[in-house]
């Protein structure tokens, strides 16, 4: 008789094509936050309004198109782990935050108030064009401040992005934080605005979604692989402030490893960097981890018992290393 075959192995989750993961919005793990964003817009008595999601490979919304593109690492827990070991998985909060930055980019554009001239006149013209590395003002107040690094600053779409986000926020007093700032006045606009559509159908309902995963033929690796470029932040001639910052005696009883110590410090050191900066998170987050392998390379201690002295001085160190290199490489554009 006929011996049956065995069946090869599959394919493991990083060498499989996205595309064959099979992912879906409907049952996934981020259906729990769209469906709170559509609470939070009935809250808001904006009812008419119901911007259609897909899993793609970055937060966005397609100029012009009212549908909201989610990671698709977030639609399952193996994919999460893989991306929290690479760029840091988004918290719960931190997806609604997105969520509700894009839930705006959809709504200027179902409703198409990018193109009335009160939009122009609040947040400028929508056709200027739109930089990915640009220069802030550093602590202003005509915008709010929502994502990290100044984002409302970035173009006007972004900038009613954020006031939008602000302003849907459950418990974001915006009334009181932002009372006396030139940005009021956007968030007095978004809150007529909103309660004049919140019951008008939007002028285009539906958008065309972008880049879907079923469209992405790259496999899980690959797709890792392409996303990490390198940024020339570290260089050997900074091994002597790394050294005169992580000092610990070596015979010290209580001198411990920097690594661990800056590893286990890592994502509030990038949180805060980026959002003071401006330079993105995953170029930050690149610098840390090449900071701890450097650190460990030259054998670099902490005294266990200055811990907070420490992480003061490398907050300090690590900032003015990327402001410098933002400035040396002109990575902001006027």
């Amino acid at each position: 008789m006929d011996l049956e075959q065995p069946h090869p192995d599959p394919p493991s989750l990083l060498a499989t094509r996205i595309c064959d993961l099979g992912l879906k919005m409907d049952g996934s793990q981020v259906e729990k936050f769209v469906q709170q964003l559509y609470r939070e817009l009935e809250q808001k008595r904006i009812v008419k309004f119901r911007p259609g999601v897909y899993l793609t490979d970055e937060w966005g919304c397609p100029s012009g198109e009212p549908v909201i593109g989610i990671p698709f690492y977030l639609a399952r827990a193996d994919l999460g782990q893989i991306e929290r070991e690479n760029n840091d998985l988004e918290t719960d909060r931190e997806v609604m935050m997105y969520l509700r930055h894009e839930a705006g980019h959809a709504f200027n554009y179902a409703y198409r108030l990018h193109r009335t001239p009160q939009w122009k006149q609040l947040f400028g013209p929508y056709r200027r064009p739109y930089r990915e590395n640009y220069r802030p003002v550093l602590f202003s107040k005509d915008y709010v401040r929502y994502l990290p690094g100044w984002y409302a600053q970035k173009h006007p779409d972004e900038d009613f992005a954020e006031t939008f986000a602000v302003w849907m926020t459950p418990r974001s007093s915006w009334r009181k934080k932002y009372r006396g700032w030139g940005a009021m006045a956007k968030l007095h606009y978004m809150d007529r605005i909103g309660k004049e559509l919140g019951s008008v159908d939007p002028l285009r309902k539906r958008g065309t979604p972008d880049v879907t995963v079923a469209e992405m033929e790259m496999t899980v690796e690959e797709f890792y692989r392409n996303s990490t470029e390198q940024v020339p932040l570290l260089e050997v001639t900074q091994d002597g402030d790394l050294a005169t910052i992580l000092n610990a005696p070596k015979k010290s009883k209580t001198a411990v490893p920097a690594g661990p110590f800056l590893q286990k410090n890592r994502k509030v050191l990038v949180d805060q960097i980026a959002s003071w900066t401006a330079m993105p998170r995953p170029q930050v987050r690149r610098l840390m981890e090449a900071i701890e392998k450097r650190s460990a390379e030259l054998g670099l201690l902490i005294d266990s018992r200055k811990e907070a002295e420490h992480l003061s001085a490398f907050t300090v160190f690590a900032t003015t290393l990327v402001m410098n290199h933002l400035a040396r490489y002109r990575f902001f554009q006027a």
